[in-house]
């Protein structure tokens, strides 16, 4: 008779539950076989938040993986559905709370097409550097908080100074520090305070000397590198059938950016200036997808720049378009989607004619990242499940939503 031994790992484990018995003797032979089931999470340093992982381990090894999600589920598409569209902003820079301008960005994009509404052009070059800060302020998070599941701590004492340089400018102009409410339909918020542009250039030079200490201290380490070359390959085949997006798909050589193959805001004339590049590496292992990022936060750097020199030329001009008190989306449909620090973020809005939407529908990056794991993780050992799951960058908000 074979068992199933049960074993929580998170707050609230103690340990080992009780054995029970279960029918079947394994692979056949004379011998018991034992399986081993193994509750990673739902709160645990390596999930990110509330996610569980219930792995199915023989001795060491995973053979079985099921990612169980809803732990943070708070009905959000729901929530758009009872909230006028000011309103539903609020709760669009939530569900990724590291990528809260992007969150926001999609449903005004998608809004405003729907309207048929033109935003100025002083709007949209300042909404393009704006993403861009938030792309950067979401790489750093996870540039510090990776090495640092492996054992790394310096790491993100380094990112945590670029992410405050960065942060200072962005709350200086928003207000907020983590949920800027920033965009409006039809534009933004209000216009910039006087001199921004030159301390967001500043904060800009700063990160770009000091991302090197960041590059040195994690690149080149050879415990790092142990731990990550050649661990948690994903095939662009695995990227095809889960969905998977953003700097992890293109880590695995997935050439696919909706910033370039699909141009939004100013980022057609930014590609055509040759400021916007496209990382892409073959391997497709956790070093790879750390590295995708890193060099991601260079190019971020470059749009930034570009943007602040076009806005530091565009005279003086208006931010947002004069909109009724009321507002109304006409009927019908349409589907938003952005290229987001985490991925493909999409917004399928459908419309009645009413202050509020008949249906909005989030496709959020971080669901499709985690549901490749399944397919990813079995053959591989315990440690490596560390480093895999640290390496698909998601946060659980955007999974559960």
């Amino acid at each position: 008779m074979s068992t199933e031994r049960v074993v929580g790992i998170g707050a609230g484990a103690a340990g080992f539950d009780p054995l029970y018995e279960r029918g079947g003797t394994g692979s056949g032979s004379e011998l018991a076989t034992t399986d081993m089931v193994l509750n990673i999470g739902p709160q645990h340093p390596a999930t990110h938040g509330v996610l569980r992982l219930r792995l199915t381990l023989d001795g060491e090894r995973i053979i079985g993986c099921e990612p169980i999600v809803g732990y943070m589920h708070r009905g959000a598409e729901k929530l758009f559905e009872v909230r006028d569209y000011r309103q539903i902003i609020v709760l669009a820079n939530r569900h990724d709370w590291l990528s809260a301008f992007s969150n926001e960005l999609g449903v005004v994009l998608a809004v405003e097409r729907m309207m048929g509404l033109e935003v100025p052009v002083r709007a949209i070059w300042l909404r393009t550097l704006l993403a861009e800060l938030n792309r950067m302020l979401n790489h750093l998070m996870f540039l510090g908080s990776y090495p640092l599941e492996l054992g790394a701590i310096t790491p993100v004492f380094y990112a945590f100074r670029e992410r405050e340089t960065l942060q200072a400018v962005m709350e200086e102009l928003s207000g907020g520090r983590m949920h800027y409410m920033f965009n409006r339909v039809g534009g933004l918020k209000e216009d910039l305070p006087y001199g921004w542009l030159g301390r967001a250039s500043a904060a800009s030079a700063a990160v770009r000397k000091r991302l090197p200490d960041v590059e040195d201290l994690v690149i080149g380490n050879e415990i790092f590198r142990a731990r990550t070359v050649g661990v948690g390959r994903l095939s662009p085949e695995l990227i095809a059938q889960y969905g998977v997006s953003g700097p992890i798909a293109r880590a695995s050589g997935v050439d696919a950016d909706l910033r370039r193959d699909e141009p939004y805001l100013a980022y057609d004339e930014l590609q055509r200036d040759g400021v916007l590049r496209v990382i892409t590496r073959p391997e497709g292992d956790c070093f790879a997808r750390f590295w995708v990022l890193l060099e991601q936060v260079k190019v971020s750097l470059d749009l930034v720049d570009a943007c602040i020199d076009k806005l530091s030329a565009m005279p003086a001009g208006p931010v947002n378009v004069r909109l009724p008190k009321i507002l109304k989306v006409p009927e019908g449909q349409t589907y938003a989607w952005t290229e987001n620090p985490l991925g493909i973020n999409g917004y399928y809005l459908v419309s009645r004619g009413d202050k509020t939407p008949w249906r909005l529908k989030l496709r959020s990056a971080s669901f499709n990242n985690i549901s490749a794991l399944p397919a990813l993780l079995p053959g591989t050992v315990i440690p490596d499940m560390i480093a895999i799951l640290g390496s698909m960058f998601f946060v659980v908000g955007d999974i559960d939503k």
